[in-house]
């Protein structure tokens, strides 16, 4: 294993708000049920690959200089983004986002003596030489954004990294910022309409208390990274998506189930995961299950009346469901039709599902128990709608988005894919052994595919 550069870090400021809402005035996001599950979790990670021109390399003050000036006015707009995360004052089980004037996110400028084409590959990279390009941001209680932008060896690339509090918003929140953020440069890409910043539409009767053990930082992390961990990339593309739903068709019957673009992916890379695991004996265990969870967003769900697109928060619910380890490990169209009958199952479920206190209990009963069961659990993180893709600076697209975190919680990144249209692309991280195996898997079944 070659060693990792040193990164050396150039400046560190607080950027701050340019105009929030009331800016001599200390601002308060009570916590709500949605938002108190992830206070344990590890921060969400993301670092954005970026290839520079010639022309564009030459000016590089400038570009950091203008990264720092749009995430100020971004912060403006997504201004909790800029507080902490604390105990209500008088409480002692209440907590909430807290934004004083003054207040801001810590803006770190480095350079990083590694290539951008090596860093931002498909092919298995050492997670270890990524991570420098993260910022530390805390688990627990205390900021919930910190942002790092580091010129790679010659100046020929930039990544943009990261790291993000989940307690203080989901995913869909995330994304509509780094939009925001990217359109303030002025790249001519639509303004996001602005976040709806108002906890009072979530009707919560816990009064954001825990109504449960809050799960602890080792049961938000399904497996223990390895010092040689590796991350990968692999895409479906549209046509390939369109040959999984056509071969859980021909195998289902009369009765298949319904296999959208997200079903026929998840239920693909499930199978090759399980068929790649390292515990063949166990998956001839016809009474073992796995589990697959995935996010799903409730907004649109919530009683008695839906809320915003652009509510600024939590709002996801879980949807999960197992399926035995040999019927998923299964070769061919038995292991992809189990995977996709599975987690069409879980949506179906959760989609009926709305959000409340006493939905978060069940879900975290379910994680809990899926998670004590021994048989594992594939996780998802991110999403082909956020549009990752989209997020450009002002030096065009990103030549790859990769989610670092995963190393840590052992989830499947997802993304629209880079390549071509309605396309998909998934980020595995594993270990050097269970990596090899899961490029064979994953060859032999797309090979299989191919073949039908």
């Amino acid at each position: 294993m070659a060693p990792t550069p040193e990164l050396s870090v150039l400046e560190s400021a607080v950027v701050t708000p340019s105009s929030p809402p009331a800016p001599e005035t200390a601002c308060s996001l009570p916590l709500n049920f949605f938002d108190v599950f992830w206070l344990n979790s590890p921060p969400v990670e993301r670092v954005f690959f970026y290839h520079l021109t010639p022309g564009a390399a030459d000016d590089i003050t400038a570009i950091l200089s203008n990264l720092k000036s749009s995430l100020s006015q971004a912060l403006g707009v997504f201004y909790p983004l800029a507080g902490r995360l604390r105990l209500t004052p008088g409480t002692d089980d209440r907590y909430e986002l807290h934004y004083h004037p003054g207040d801001g996110v810590t803006f770190t400028v480095a350079e990083y003596d590694a290539d951008v084409n090596e860093l931002s590959k498909d092919e298995p990279r050492e997670v270890a030489k990524i991570l420098p390009l993260v910022p530390p941001l805390p688990v627990g209680l205390g900021p919930v954004l910190a942002v790092q932008a580091t010129v790679l060896r010659g100046g020929r690339g930039l990544a943009v990294g990261l790291a993000l509090h989940h307690a203080a918003c989901d995913g869909a929140s995330s994304t509509r910022f780094l939009h925001t953020w990217a359109a303030a440069v002025g790249t001519g890409t639509g303004v996001p309409p602005p976040p709806v910043i108002d906890r009072t539409l979530v009707d919560d009767p816990s009064g954001g208390r825990p109504m449960y053990d809050l799960p602890s930082t080792d049961e938000m992390e399904y497996i223990k990274m390895a010092d040689d961990q590796l991350v990968a990339t692999f895409t479906l593309s549209k046509e390939d998506i369109q040959r999984v739903k056509d071969a859980v068709v021909a195998a289902a019957g009369a009765t298949p189930p319904k296999c959208t673009s997200l079903v026929a992916t998840f239920g693909f890379i499930w199978s090759c995961y399980q068929r790649a695991r390292d515990d063949a004996e166990s998956n001839c265990d016809g009474e073992s299950e796995t589990y697959f969870l995935l996010p799903i967003d409730q907004r649109s769900r919530m009683k008695p009346d839906p809320i915003p697109d652009e509510y600024f928060g939590n709002c996801v619910g879980a949807a999960m469901h197992g399926a035995p380890k040999n019927q998923l490990a299964a070769a061919g169209a038995d292991g992809i039709l189990a995977g996709c009958t599975a987690v069409a199952a879980a949506i179906e479920r959760a989609v009926g599902e709305h959000g409340s206190p006493e939905k978060m209990v069940l879900w975290r009963g379910r994680i809990r128990e899926a998670g004590a069961s021994g048989g594992g659990v594939l996780s998802v993180a991110g999403s082909p709608r956020f549009r990752v893709y989209d997020v450009d600076f002002g030096f065009g697209r990103p030549t790859k988005v990769e989610i670092v975190s995963v190393a840590r919680t052992g989830a499947m990144a997802v993304a629209e894919s880079r390549k071509s249209s309605g396309g998909m692309e998934v980020g595995m991280s594993l270990p050097p052994a269970g990596m090899q195996r899961f490029q064979n898997c994953f060859h032999d079944a797309m090979t299989w595919l191919h073949q039908q």
